[in-house]
């Protein structure tokens, strides 16, 4: 069984106004990320995903080390926000409140250039 063979078998599968939809995973890789930071233009959304290398609290200056760059349309990062929105929303009914820390909130607004 080949990876595009599995893909067509994934549980995801989708059929949306007549039209299936196949995830080939052929190519994917997972990467882990503990941090996350979002920027953007008019033409495009900015997701930086890093690790977070600094393993003592009292440390006065974070280290983070960017693994993946993924830059979305403003089109995709709305879709993007709706299933994370939905999914979210599920985690949670299932498992409980998620509590984010006081500093994970966006202080700044983005650019409109």
């Amino acid at each position: 069984m080949t990876g595009n063979e599995r893909s067509s078998d994934r549980p995801g599968a989708q059929s949306r106004d007549g039209v299936s939809i196949r995830w080939d995973d052929s190519s994917m890789r997972s990467l882990y990320a503990n941090v996350c930071n979002v920027t953007g233009t008019r033409e495009e959304i900015v997701l930086l995903f890093g690790v977070n290398q600094s393993w003592n609290n009292a440390q006065r200056e974070l280290a983070i080390q960017l693994i993946d760059r993924v830059i979305l349309s403003p089109f995709a990062a709305k879709r993007l926000n709706m299933l994370l929105t939905r999914v979210l929303r599920e985690y949670e009914s299932r498992y409980g409140q998620l509590q984010t820390e006081v500093g994970a909130q966006p202080s700044e607004q983005l650019p409109t250039g």
